[in-house]
């Protein structure tokens, strides 16, 4: 018990450095008052306590506070917002049903030929093994 609060200042600090560096990195520098990001970052690194606790107090962007009510929009994709339908499947797109059309005829007119050939090289060898003299 005795080393599991002996140890709980040193999670606690890592946590915070950890905490407050991701919050930094992922905030846009434009937000961000007092120094600048770069500054800020390094104040975290070298001083974790105190620069976590001054990204906290006078670091951090002032963001409105969200009163818990629901916005337009939030939590949709942009064209679930829109008026836009929504992208067609691939079995509604006529041109892809079409190039899968020629696709297939071409593939099909291959196949044909291969047996054709196949067909022509196995009734020569038929030939051969029938009339072994030429």
């Amino acid at each position: 018990m005795f080393l599991v609060l002996r140890g709980l200042p040193a999670l606690l600090e890592i946590g915070l450095l950890i905490f407050c560096l991701i919050e930094v990195i992922q905030t846009p520098a434009d937000e961000i008052r007092g120094l600048a990001k770069g500054w800020w970052i390094l104040l975290i690194v070298i001083l974790p306590v105190v620069g976590g606790i001054a990204w906290l107090v006078a670091g951090r962007p002032v963001r409105p506070r969200d009163p818990g009510g629901w916005r337009t929009g939030s939590g949709f994709p942009e064209y679930q917002r829109s008026n836009r339908r929504a992208p067609l499947g691939p079995d509604d797109d006529a041109d892809f049903l079409r190039e899968i059309r020629m696709v297939n005829s071409e593939q099909e007119e291959t196949l044909k030929a291969w047996e054709a050939d196949l067909k022509r090289r196995e009734a020569e060898q038929r030939r051969r093994e029938a009339d072994p003299e030429e």
